[in-house]
């Protein structure tokens, strides 16, 4: 279900049912694959993954199946992306071999006139209240970590968009910079 052949992924979804396989099983594996084998190149593809597999769980067999194979020929067809995946597993090695990075004062919470003596929260740019809803040149990431990159969409689906966005946001953080 991995390709781009929405013939060959119907096929291997029967024979796997047909052999046996708990439909419940492959509803799981088309909620995986939705996350991260496509991702946010069509984040509709999640939503479809997860009411295909409530309406087996409604149904069952065989009328469910229905519901799951029509999942399965929307996967084949959705643009694909792992970047999120990849960027999650990448921040996961990063914090389990990095030291613990304390939140960025400016983004601490300030609850108490304690913390807000001791300047928690002070210099924060709520992204409202800036032009364009985006605060250039805010930083968010703990120090030693400013320039540091997770997530770089790829070119296909709804990713060039967002791809589109961010490299306009990383242009206005620079050019605040600067």
């Amino acid at each position: 279900m991995r390709g781009s052949d929405p013939d060959a992924a119907l096929y291997w979804f029967v024979r796997m049912l047909d052999g046996g396989a708990d439909p419940r099983y492959m509803a799981r594996r088309l909620v995986r694959m939705a996350s991260e084998d496509i991702g946010l190149a069509d984040p509709r593809a999640l939503r479809l993954a997860l009411d295909a597999a409530e309406v087996y769980e409604r149904l069952g067999t065989p009328e469910g199946e229905l519901a799951l194979a029509e999942c399965v020929i929307y996967l084949a067809m959705a643009p694909k992306s792992n970047a999120v995946y990849k960027a999650y597993n990448a921040v996961r090695a990063l914090i389990k071999k990095d030291s613990t990075r304390p939140v960025p004062m400016h983004l601490r919470n300030a609850p108490t006139k304690l913390m807000k003596a001791l300047d928690y929260g002070r210099g924060y740019r709520y992204a409202h209240d800036e032009e364009g809803g985006f605060a250039a040149g805010e930083r968010y990431l703990p120090a030693g970590l400013e320039d540091q990159r997770f997530y770089e969409p790829v070119e296909r689906g709804l990713e060039i968009r967002i791809g589109e966005k961010l490299r306009e946001l990383r242009r206005l953080n620079k050019k605040d910079e600067a």
